[in-house]
């Protein structure tokens, strides 16, 4: 399959296409099963994931389906409540060595169940049309949202945890990483054919201190759910500075976002690097001839790359017109050797 061949780094005349959140709010289709359940009871539906998952692979024919879940649902196997008022509220946020030792490291697989069920049921539906891809948030960003208790523009409490605290910080992360690492595992034995790890929130933190308190950590889990077989794509997202960084790990794939271009990525990672991206989801919200010519753009800096794997920067917007999503997708399938 074209996205796999990609992540593989074989030769392509036009490179793979998907879209973070691909499956979402600015699909009417999805609005309409939104409409009758709630965000959580939809993630907890095995069948109705399999639906909202397969919706935008039928409207417009991507290489590649992402499992539509949330990486706060892991929160339960760790006994932490999350609500979504849209977005996600943790009750009780972890500051403190209290907080810290009330945590359990449950079993993904046996206390959240419904995410590999409704892998399987994603792979049934798509009856290996496209490649299925798991994901999970890199244990920073899944970290961040336990101490901070929500999203964060400062990121206050995190870092002042990693600063004034730094064992403590060390300890979680070990311990995110390995119940990351099992709950990737788990996806994997359930049927998906690729990996994201997802670091969002990692422009929080400069280089320097990124190095030396998370990435080891990231880099740990990479390593580890790569023994699965299946290509893992590591996605750093808000700081072009920690590209490199990025690099440096064992990932088979390399996201970026739009804060470089990606021409200056390819060059920092080395040519020899397969790279996803990395388009500004928000030129979707723009003139149609803009969007195809930096289109265009990012396809033709790809293929200086070993690989290349067409996406947006970061996820898109809801408030997109499914049509210039398509126009953009269209754009590229066009897009031949040159």
């Amino acid at each position: 399959m074209r996205f796999l061949q990609a992540c593989r780094g074989e030769a392509l005349d036009r490179p793979p296409v998907w879209m973070m959140r691909q499956a979402g709010r600015y699909l009417p289709e999805y609005r309409e099963v939104r409409s009758k359940v709630s965000f959580l009871e939809l993630c907890r539906t095995p069948e109705l994931c399999a639906k909202v998952t397969l919706q935008p692979i039928d409207r417009f024919g991507l290489d590649a389906a992402i499992l539509f879940s949330d990486i706060l649902v892991v929160f339960e196997a760790m006994g932490v409540d999350v609500e979504f008022n849209p977005g996600p509220v943790v009750a009780q946020p972890v500051r403190d060595a209290a907080g810290v030792a009330a945590l359990r490291w449950g079993d993904p697989a046996e206390e959240i169940p419904y995410v590999m069920d409704a892998v399987r049921a994603c792979k049934a539906a798509l009856a290996d049309r496209v490649p299925l891809i798991g994901f999970c948030g890199a244990p920073f960003t899944t970290l961040s949202y336990l101490v901070e208790g929500r999203g964060s523009r400062d990121f206050e409490n995190v870092k002042g945890m990693i600063f004034s605290e730094p064992l403590m910080f060390g300890q979680l992360m070990e311990k995110m990483s390995d119940l990351l690492g099992r709950y990737l595992e788990a996806q994997v034995d359930a049927g998906a054919d690729a990996l994201q790890i997802f670091d969002s929130w990692a422009g929080a933190l400069s280089p320097r201190d990124y190095a030396k308190h998370v990435l080891p950590h990231t880099a740990a889990l990479i390593e580890r759910v790569r023994k699965t077989g299946v290509p893992v794509i590591f996605f750093a997202r808000g700081n072009a500075n920690l590209l490199s960084l990025a690099g440096g790990t064992t990932a088979d794939v390399v996201g970026v976002d739009w804060s470089i271009g990606m021409d200056h990525a390819i060059e920092t990672l080395g040519a020899q690097r397969v790279v996803q991206g990395n388009l500004d989801p928000m030129l979707l919200l723009g003139a149609r001839e803009t969007l195809v010519s930096r289109t265009r753009e990012v396809v033709e800096q790809g293929r200086v790359a070993a690989g290349h794997i067409f996406n947006l920067g970061h996820g898109i917007s809801r408030h997109t017109d499914p049509e210039m999503a398509k126009l953009m997708i269209d754009t590229v399938k066009s897009m031949g050797a040159s």
